[in-house]
């Protein structure tokens, strides 16, 4: 494997990085209030949402959410004042009414931006909970 090949499948742990309004484009039906990203590589990222961000009453009442995989999917991030789109590929409850999606960039976000955002996001720890409060 080249290092190309492996920057391409790293992937970066960072700290929580809040999302909002978690909206299918498939039916431009709002999935989940909030979330966070937690982890990210150029091809995608993880979110982990708790089953009360969930908006529709059937997703909230079942342990799985494998009806979302193929969904296009657009989402807000606050705290960068950005939204990012993709396609949900995989979801997984994690136990405790807390869930995994993942979600691939969509095909037409450039891989320069892709690195460059994912670079963005800040590393567990990076930010103090003193520095976040000054």
């Amino acid at each position: 494997m080249s290092l190309d090949d492996q920057r391409y499948s790293q992937r970066k742990r960072i700290d929580a990085v809040k999302i909002s309004d978690l909206t299918s484009l498939n039916s431009y039906m709002v999935i989940a209030e909030a979330g966070n990203i937690v982890d990210a590589s150029i091809t995608g990222f993880l979110i982990r949402l708790r089953r009360q961000d969930l908006v529709p009453k059937e997703l909230k009442q079942h342990l799985s959410l494998d009806s979302l995989v193929g969904q296009q999917v657009v989402l807000y991030l606050p705290q960068m004042n950005l939204d990012l789109d993709g396609i949900i590929t995989r979801t997984r409850h994690i136990g405790g009414g807390v869930f995994d999606i993942g979600v691939e960039f969509s095909q037409d976000v450039p891989e320069y931006w892709r690195q460059c955002l994912v670079d963005l996001f800040p590393e567990p720890g990076e930010f103090s909970e003193e520095e976040a409060s000054g």
